[in-house]
This record gives structure tokens, sequence and C-alpha cells, in this order.
């Protein structure tokens, strides 16, 4: 495989990356919208299991689920 990049116009349209898409720590996430990332219910544990994980990671825990 090369290292040359290629221009994103000379790549056909359907093989194009997604522009639109954007990580989540690009802004502030509550316990629920990781838990709902993770695609799981929004129940009580879940929601403080999210929430530790915030506490401890910070940014990196949304990360870990959406690149």
């Amino acid at each position: 495989m090369s290292d040359e990049r290629i221009p994103v116009d000379e790549i056909p349209e359907g093989d194009r990356p997604r522009m639109d898409l954007r990580s989540g720590a690009e802004t502030p996430v509550d316990p629920e919208d990781l838990v709902l990332a993770e695609g799981k219910d929004l129940t009580e544990k879940n929601i403080e299991e999210a929430r530790r994980r915030l506490a401890e990671l910070g940014p990196a825990a949304v990360e870990r689920v959406v690149p």
C-alpha cells in the first residue's frame, strides 16, 4: 500500500470519506449520550457507569465509541 494521498475529488463519489462526521468529543457529552452511543438502554445502572467513565476518561470515553 502506498503512503501517497489521493485528492478527494479523484476518489469515486461512493468511496469518498464523509466530511460531515465529527467525533463525540467536540461538544459536551452527558452520560445519557454516551449510553445511547454505545447502543445501550437508558437504565440507572448504565447511566451511572457512563458517568464514571466520563469522569475518569473525559472526552476519551466518547472517542472509544464514536471515533
